[in-house]
């Protein structure tokens, strides 16, 4: 309760009781509790920036555990671009230069994010964020790259395979069918005219009707049925710039237009044409030119009996054809 105050009145020389308005009852009141409520304004303001909010500490605990879950796909992200790199480098050094291939287009595993992850800048984490997101798109351009790459030597391993399969590489009559010394590729005596010639291609003597089986993948091309010459002779055609000719047979077992697999039987062999004796003559036929066919046996004779071979072919100095 506030204290009764008095003034002295010179007119009645006595005390009398002070009268105060409500208004500066009021303006006393408000004076004396205003520096406490100004403490206490100040206190809370400073309690509220010490001491956090529920939300506000779930928010904090969750920006931290971003930015760590962040750093860890840094590094799984490191750890994918090593891979990476010795993958290219073995698809570079190795795969490709083994098959003869051009080395896959740099520009095509390295390209630019820009800017478009700008708009993430003023975030929390936003610089990490955008760090991230550049190198994720980078590992994802080479990963494409790679499998573009990838994809190009399968279908050329597949088309080396199927080339595998069609070059001529095996004999056309097996060596326990053969009888004497085969006549080989190149210059020799021409049986009939006597005469220094061009054999071109190998004779293989053997038994009337001995089989004779395709070398390589293929169909056939062409069967002939001449007096003189050839004979009776399959052409198959194996692709890949290749053909193999078999001339003086007995008799067919396949038909024109029919599709043959290396060591199917073709025919059998005779002496039809321009022969001396029971003979396959066989050539192979690369670009259109005739080749020596020695070196077209890697497929089934071990290196000691393609010695054996490519010796006899050198010492018959004297043609069947």
């Amino acid at each position: 309760m506030a204290k009764q105050q008095y003034r002295y009145n010179p007119d009645t020389f006595s005390y009398e009781e002070m009268k105060v308005s409500l208004g500066k009852k009021i303006l006393r009141q408000t004076l004396t509790i205003a520096p406490s409520v100004l403490v206490g304004l100040v206190a809370a303001l400073f309690f509220s920036r010490q001491i956090e909010t529920p939300s506000e500490k779930d928010l904090k605990a969750d920006l931290i555990e971003e930015g760590r879950e962040i750093e860890r796909l840094k590094e799984k992200i490191a750890l994918s671009n090593e891979v990476l790199d010795v993958l290219e480098g073995r698809d570079e050094d190795i795969y490709r230069a083994s098959m003869g291939v051009e080395k896959f287009p740099d520009a095509m595993r390295i390209g630019a994010s820009n800017g478009k992850y700008e708009h993430l800048r003023g975030l929390k984490n936003g610089e990490l964020i955008i760090e991230t997101s550049e190198s994720l798109d980078k590992l994802e351009r080479r990963l494409q790259a790679q499998s573009m790459s990838f994809r190009e030597l399968l279908g050329l391993i597949k088309s080396k395979e199927k080339m595998l399969a069609c070059v001529p590489s095996i004999q056309p009559v097996r060596n326990s069918d053969l009888r004497r010394a085969i006549s080989g590729f190149g210059w020799r005596i021409d049986p009939i005219y006597k005469t220094r010639q061009m054999h071109t291609g190998m004779d293989f003597t053997a038994k009337r009707g001995t089989d004779v089986y395709a070398t390589g993948d293929g169909y056939v091309e062409t069967i002939e049925v001449k007096r003189w010459g050839y004979g009776k002779s399959i052409v198959i055609n194996h692709g890949f710039g290749y053909r193999t000719r078999y001339a003086h047979l007995k008799a067919f077992n396949v038909k024109k237009g029919q599709k043959v697999k290396r060591g199917e039987l073709i025919g059998f062999v005779g002496s039809t044409g321009k022969s001396t004796g029971p003979h396959l003559h066989y050539e192979v036929i690369k670009n259109g030119e005739k080749v020596n066919p020695i070196g077209y046996y890697h497929s089934d004779l071990s290196p000691q009996q393609y010695e054996e071979l490519l010796k006899a072919s050198e010492n018959s100095h004297k043609a069947l054809d």
